[in-house]
């Protein structure tokens, strides 16, 4: 009697536990069909053809028939200019420097000389040999209005100044061969080192092929897009007398410092002479 009713509660409970499990597993399979994965947050702007890679990159968003540059990683870090001996910072005179970097991009260029020509400014475009390569129409519209062409590297090499003599000169004489395939006669009187990461030798070999090696001292960070009120207010608030600024029509969606020259322009022209850099002879 004793055993039957030990029996029984033995198999009641088994029942329960069995019960519970079956609903825990229902439970489980529920939770596991309806979960959904996050869908992939879309960019703003246009897609606009990149800097080329830095050895290793990723690819970028591009429009459609466009060229193929990739996007490069973070910025690096800025060297002071005051470790390598002759860099130009500032113009030398009263007038201020605008300068544009990493194009010619088929929209940002386009639309930045739009700008540019519709206020009467010259400026300086400091370009890529990839991307002049890309887009040489950009670079003969740069000279035809009189903008000054300045040698950026031929694929924005940050380390471009670590590397050999040989190698610095074929790079720098590549993106010279680039322009001027576009403009036969340009004169190519500035070197830009990526990023700024400038090296003594890398300044030597800019000086042998005719360069001046052009730094700056008015960096709004517009390459990382902060908005065109923080772009234009940076400008206006630091610009002084023989400012060189630091700009971008290239590396990216350049909307934004479009819209911050578009602000500014009539306000940095009743304070300052804005000018195109001075070309002098070069090989």
């Amino acid at each position: 009697m004793m055993t039957g009713r030990r029996l029984g509660v033995i198999a009641m409970v088994a029942c329960a536990l069995l019960l519970a499990v079956a609903l825990g597993g229902q439970v489980v399979v529920k939770r596991t069909t309806t979960s959904r994965v996050p869908s992939t947050p879309t960019g703003h702007g246009s897609p606009e053809p990149s800097r080329p890679p830095v050895r290793a990159a990723r690819p970028a968003a591009r429009p459609s028939g466009s060229a193929k540059p990739a996007t490069p990683g973070r910025r690096s870090p800025t060297r002071p200019p005051a470790a390598v001996p002759s860099l130009r910072t500032m113009t030398g005179t009263s007038a201020v420097a605008l300068t544009f970097d990493d194009g010619p991009t088929w929209i940002w260029t386009r639309e930045m000389l739009a700008v540019l020509r519709q206020h009467g400014v010259k400026a300086t475009f400091c370009v890529i040999g990839t991307m002049a390569r890309t887009y040489p129409g950009r670079i003969r519209q740069i000279a035809a209005d009189g903008h000054t062409l300045c040698n950026h590297s031929d694929d924005h090499d940050y380390q471009l100044g670590t590397r050999s003599e040989a190698e610095i000169r074929a790079n720098l004489q590549a993106t010279n061969d680039a322009i001027r395939a576009a403009v036969p006669d340009a004169r190519i009187s500035y070197f830009r080192h990526p990023g700024g990461a400038w090296t003594p030798l890398a300044v030597k070999v800019a000086a042998d092929l005719g360069m001046t090696s052009l730094h700056w001292d008015v960096d709004p960070h517009d390459f990382d897009r902060p908005g065109p009120t923080v772009i234009r207010d940076y400008v206006m608030s630091h610009t002084r007398p023989g400012s060189v600024v630091l700009l971008h029509d290239g590396g990216g969606d350049r909307s934004e410092t479009i819209e911050a020259c578009r602000q500014m322009l009539p306000a940095l022209k009743d304070r300052f002479q804005l000018i195109p850099l001075p070309p002098r002879r070069s090989p």
